[in-house]
């Protein structure tokens, strides 16, 4: 229940930054580098995650199985950080595997590519949390011939839209 009106609020204030922002022409625009929407990317994902954005590093992997979202702390004596995103991507395998894909919609401001078809095969892909040294990573694994496109579809738009750099190719794991 509680999980459900902190998603709740959350989506409520996400929409809310959205809709003032088209109003007052905010989306898109150029800033130092970054433009106005991975600023807000960045800011509503240090609200919903719980971790500072700039002290992390997010990687989105593709597999010939599934892919990975792998979250490390910039520096290895951050602590604070590496608890909080072993926490944030618990609760995101266990929500995920629900079907719950709220807080990527809080974040990104709308549903990600790919989402509608994970929800509604929640029960064919598998979300397993693992912890790694500095942070976490959920590695999603699914066989069905419609979940993985849409696996891939999501952890693309990952890519691009956290600008991670990371490759948008299907590898095998471990290359």
């Amino acid at each position: 229940m509680r999980d459900k009106v902190l998603m709740t609020a959350l989506l409520a204030a996400a929409l809310i930054n959205v809709a003032y922002a088209r109003q007052h022409g905010q989306h898109k625009t150029q800033g130092h580098g970054h433009d106005a929407h991975t600023q807000g990317v960045n800011k509503r994902g240090n609200r919903v995650m719980g971790f500072d954005q700039q002290k992390t590093t997010h990687h989105f992997l593709l597999y010939q199985d599934g892919g990975a979202i792998e979250v490390t702390a910039n520096d290895a004596s951050d602590t604070q950080s590496r608890e909080q995103i072993r926490k944030h991507l618990r609760d995101i395998a266990r929500l995920f595997a629900e079907g719950n894909f709220n807080a990527p919609l809080l974040i990104h401001a709308r549903t990600p590519p790919g989402v509608p078809a994970m929800r509604r095969l929640k029960s064919a892909i598998k979300y397993d949390f693992e912890e790694s040294e500095r942070g976490a990573r959920i590695r999603i694994r699914t066989s069905h011939p419609k979940a993985l496109p849409a696996v891939h579809q999501f952890l693309r738009f990952q890519i691009k839209d956290h600008q991670t750099g990371d490759s948008t190719e299907v590898k095998r794991e471990g290359r």
